[in-house]
């Protein structure tokens, strides 16, 4: 049961909800297609009765649910972040289609955990939150419509993950990967962004009062790249001798 095991990997974040019923019925459209991890940051109202009602069976999920101050807490263990978004932005990690998004998702899930990560009902995730993730994933909606319910948004992408996870039970055996350098975790890669922007200052590459854009493509650089773990720290090794000079 390859695919099934993954989808225990699999963690849906929403970010900031405001309607409770929203979480009762994301609950229920994880439980439907085997996905149970729910970490929600910040919600406006929760525990609360819409939520339950609206979960109708799954509400082991709300018990068992994490609730965090931010994405970053949510997120810190997880080898791979995938961001819902309804508009491209700037920000230059790829876009996926659900089907691609949910393929890669289940790949990363070898590693450790993966987050799917779903924004605010009226406004979405910002930009900020968005920098933590690896991916976006687009549903093709209609172009003069784009906008989904996130109960709806859910839905249709745990469907894509147990579809992608019913296809790896039928794919021929592959050899298991190799777990001595595993992916680096997003907390790993915070402690990355953090020392590359110290070092940066001290070498007078970045300039903290006017700092433009810098960490930001730099952080989109490392994201797309998938770095490993002693990847990580071969990089940070390098920082520590650029801060002393030598």
């Amino acid at each position: 049961m390859v695919g099934e095991g993954r989808l225990r990997q699999l963690r849906v974040v929403l970010v900031g909800t405001t309607h409770p019923g929203n979480i009762g019925s994301a609950a229920r459209a994880m439980k439907a297609m085997g996905v149970r991890d729910l970490v929600l940051v910040a919600p406006e109202r929760f525990p609360h009765a819409d939520a339950t009602a609206l979960a109708s069976g799954a509400d082991d999920l709300l018990a068992a649910a994490q609730v965090v101050g931010d994405l970053p807490a949510a997120v810190a263990d997880c080898v791979w972040v995938l961001g819902t978004s309804a508009r491209l932005r700037t920000h230059s990690v790829p876009v996926l289609p659900p089907d691609r998004a949910a393929e890669r998702a289940l790949g990363q899930a070898r590693h450790g955990p993966v987050a799917l990560v779903f924004g605010r009902e009226h406004s979405g995730l910002t930009n900020s939150e968005l920098d933590y993730c690896n991916a976006f994933v687009q549903v093709p909606t209609v172009p003069d419509f784009s906008s989904l319910n996130l109960a709806g948004s859910v839905q249709v992408m745990t469907y894509a993950l147990r579809m992608a996870a019913l296809a790896a039970e039928d794919a021929p055996g592959v050899a298991p990967s190799d777990e001595r350098d595993p992916p680096a975790t997003q907390a790993e890669m915070e402690g990355l962004y953090a020392h590359l922007e110290q070092a940066l200052t001290t070498i007078e590459v970045l300039d903290p009062d006017n700092p433009r854009h810098l960490m930001r493509r730099l952080r989109h650089l490392y994201q797309r790249s998938g770095l490993t773990a002693s990847e990580v720290r071969m990089l940070r090794g390098i920082l520590i001798h650029t801060q002393r000079g030598r």
